[in-house]
């Protein structure tokens, strides 16, 4: 079968290898669409735990090619997506509902090969069937839902909050919806792109603030406390340096976006201790595939309008390589 193989720091390669067939408890999946996420990016560079080679591509959707000895509930033809995390199920941390920091972690696209791919073996309780009313499209999208997912409910937002938050990508555009449903009263959001300003503005943010102007519209004369909740998707560490600038008193903050695994930034510990804040991260997702599913299903969350293009396989070496238009959301791969 074709598939893109990441072979080491910004090396990747479309290329025939194995296909996957299922063993015991598995399903062999012919992908349909597959997300490129950032976490994509930061293994492309080699800035992940990822090891080489790997085929990324951990949101996806497809259909039911092969089914393996033991599997039950699934047969070829279904329409589905899965969840990529491979909890040993075992360990303290999955036995005390904290599986996303099992000491056996692994995932789909991230430790072991994933979804870039013609086909992908999955465990069959990941799976999850789509309903006819969800398109490939959307299926591929409940990965990411289910990090946000994860992210709200680290944050536990009180509501009538006031909210910061910075880079309105398809991941930021997915949270924004998810705060004005959970309560947020002002819901300011900051991007470098209008265009992701105004999309973030239909979807129930208060006020788009570009970057640029962010001292002159988000100032102690306008904001002399700050924000209840700050959350940074960028994962710039030069932005969330300066993201924790606004967080005020008792302020909670979120490092929603993923880093590069060597970053670091500068904290004024006495703020910390002063202000009463609370540091929060959200890494992946906690079993919360199946919760974001009914989201989507529900139309709770509306991610049509986050894909801005669609390209192959071979389309998406030359994609991962070039720099990214600062407009561009969420980009899917058709296979």
């Amino acid at each position: 079968m074709k598939a893109l193989v990441i072979e080491g720091p910004r090396r990747a390669v479309v290329k025939e290898v194995p296909y996957p067939a299922p063993k015991r408890g598995e399903v062999t999946i012919q992908v349909k669409n597959v997300g490129i996420c950032g976490t994509d990016f930061h293994i492309f560079e080699g800035e992940f735990i990822s090891p080489y080679p790997i085929i990324p591509g951990h949101e996806f959707s497809g259909i039911v090619h092969e089914v393996g000895e033991g599997v039950t509930g699934l047969q070829p033809g279904d329409r589905v997506s899965a969840d990529p995390s491979l909890f040993c199920g075992a360990c303290e941390f999955c036995l005390t509902h904290r599986s996303n920091q099992c000491e056996n972690w692994q995932a789909l696209g991230n430790t072991v090969n994933g979804s870039m791919a013609e086909y992908v073996a999955v465990r069959a309780g990941n799976v999850v069937k789509l309903p006819d009313s969800m398109s490939f499209e959307e299926g591929a999208f409940i990965e990411p839902l289910a990090c946000v997912v994860h992210g709200m409910n680290r944050l536990q937002l009180q509501v009538g909050s006031r909210v910061l938050l910075f880079g309105a990508g398809a991941m930021g555009q997915q949270l924004v919806q998810a705060m004005a449903r959970a309560g947020a009263s002002e819901l300011v959001v900051v991007d470098v792109a209008q265009e992701k300003l105004d999309m973030a503005l239909r979807y129930g943010a208060t006020k788009g603030v570009l970057s640029r102007n962010l001292e002159a519209e988000l100032g102690k004369e306008t904001y002399p406390y700050g924000f209840d909740a700050v959350v940074d998707v960028t994962g710039i560490p030069a932005v969330i340096e300066q993201a924790l600038n606004y967080l005020g008193p008792t302020g909670k903050y979120l490092q929603f976006g993923v880093t590069a695994e060597s970053a670091s930034i500068r904290i004024n510990p006495f703020k910390l201790y002063n202000k009463d804040w609370t540091l929060l991260g959200s890494m992946a997702i906690n079993q919360t595939f199946i919760p974001a599913f009914h989201w989507l299903k529900e139309g709770r969350i509306d991610v049509r309008p986050l894909i801005s293009r669609t390209i192959t396989l071979e389309e998406t070496v030359e994609f991962l390589e070039k720099p990214k238009a600062p407009d561009l959301m969420k980009v899917q791969i058709v296979i």
